[in-house]
């Protein structure tokens, strides 16, 4: 499917984001293993949360659904049974990463993979770890889905992360859970802590000392009900295009505001973004509040090292806004890009020339010089929804017609996105 994007005078209005596909995630994996309902609202709408929901169901766990609402009735933490075939975790990374790390305490093995595109994903960084506290994983080259999981017994570890990833911290801290014992993580950098708080939450003894997490084996975890805070990630693609359109101001309801996920909004404001947070309050022990962006003139900069890991995700649409600073944006230390549902940093790169822009790629990251004006052309998603995304944002601000080609793949993560975009934009 292709959408056309034409270019708009102003971002104006109010946007109530989809529920947080990260925290969504959580809860429905950590529902599962408890003992009663858990009750969610706000779910995410994203194709990638909905996988998790499907490889559960595989599992034996009843799972209800309604428009953006959720009940699961927990197995407990021995209750899961074994899949008639081979769990299907789609496009999303998360789900298959964190979803190894339950099925390593499983008296049962069984096999999950996904799409092409999951199947070129390295997962051999949740593998080893995995491997170290007894489960047997065997996967394609030994790094890539499918996986096939023969769990058991599991022993606890202090496991101390090569790159930060809060992917392979969760599997490690998940599979923590059928230990006895303690079961330790330490990050080389802080990255967000969605599973730490849905784990207490849901009654688990959970301990943090600077970067390391630890966690309890063998607790009693209960249902609980919770609603899930509108999606930070999928904010950041309104709050770049109200910023650099001239003369908008738009309003975004009920936005996660976790530490590990605010990086973009202390980005854009250290940059000189006009962004105010108000009526701030929590859901379910994760921080919310309301957000007030206006059109302003960015300053640019570098990112890199320890920044890279809370923004990970919306580089793609930051380098888009880098055409629109004063003095460009450089980015380094972001190689991880290279191996997400597309190769993220060609794509951009691409695209981004496609469209009339300098940029200068690296191994690691990209520099892109501002006050660069851009011209509409055929994007290229690689069926990657936070290409697809970034580049329909790019559009609002460049001359002519953009075409987004695999436009649909958006739905990944946001499937209302271009209801929204339409409803905040005037042409």
């Amino acid at each position: 499917m292709e959408i056309i994007i034409r270019p708009t005078t102003k971002v104006t209005g109010k946007v109530k984001l989809p529920g947080d596909k990260s925290i969504s995630h959580r809860l429905a994996m950590l529902g599962a293993i408890a003992s009663g309902k858990t009750e969610i609202s706000n779910f995410a709408s994203s194709q990638d949360c909905h996988s998790t929901l499907s490889c559960l169901h595989a599992l034996g766990v009843p799972v209800e659904v309604t428009a953006d609402h959720v009940t699961i009735t927990g197995r407990g933490l021995d209750g899961l049974q074994a899949p008639h075939e081979a769990l299907d975790a789609g496009n999303s990374g998360t789900t298959i990463r964190m979803l190894s790390g339950l099925l390593a305490g499983q008296p049962f093995s069984c096999t999950i993979s996904g799409d092409a595109s999951l199947q070129r994903r390295p997962m051999k960084r949740v593998i080893d770890p995995l491997f170290q506290m007894g489960a047997q994983i065997q996967a394609r080259e030994d790094n890539f889905p499918p996986l096939t999981i023969k769990g058991g017994r599991l022993r606890p570890i202090r496991y101390v992360l090569p790159v930060a990833s809060a992917q392979v911290k969760s599997a490690i801290l998940l599979a923590g859970l059928f230990a006895k014992g303690e079961t330790s993580v330490i990050e080389p950098s802080r990255t967000r802590n969605h599973t730490e708080l849905a784990l207490r939450e849901f009654g688990a003894d959970v301990k943090e000392n600077g970067l390391e997490v630890s966690v309890m084996g063998r607790p009693y975890l209960r249902g609980i009900r919770a609603v899930v805070p509108g999606d930070l990630s999928s904010a950041a693609f309104f709050l770049v295009a109200a910023t650099c359109v001239a003369g908008s101001e738009l309003l975004i309801d009920e936005a996660g505001l976790n530490c590990g996920r605010r990086g973009v909004i202390d980005v854009l404001s250290a940059m000189g973004a006009e962004i105010e947070i108000f009526s701030q309050g929590q859901q379910g022990g994760e921080p919310i509040g309301r957000l007030k962006v206006q059109s302003a003139q960015l300053r640019g900069g570098k990112l890199a090292g320890e920044q890279i890991p809370g923004i990970i995700d919306e580089i793609p649409i930051l380098a888009v806004l880098a055409t629109q600073t004063e003095n460009g944006l450089e980015i380094r230390d972001a190689s991880e890009l290279r191996v997400k549902e597309s190769d993220r940093i060609r794509a951009v790169v691409d695209n981004l020339r496609g469209m009339g822009a300098s940029v200068e790629e690296f191994p690691d990251g990209l520099f892109v010089p501002g006050r660069q004006k851009l011209r509409g052309g055929r994007i290229k998603t690689h069926g990657d929804h936070r290409i697809a995304m970034a580049f329909s944002v790019a559009g609002l601000m460049a001359d002519g017609e953009t075409v987004i080609e695999e436009a649909e793949c958006a739905a990944v993560s946001f499937p209302e996105f271009y209801e929204k975009l339409r409803s905040v934009t005037i042409g």
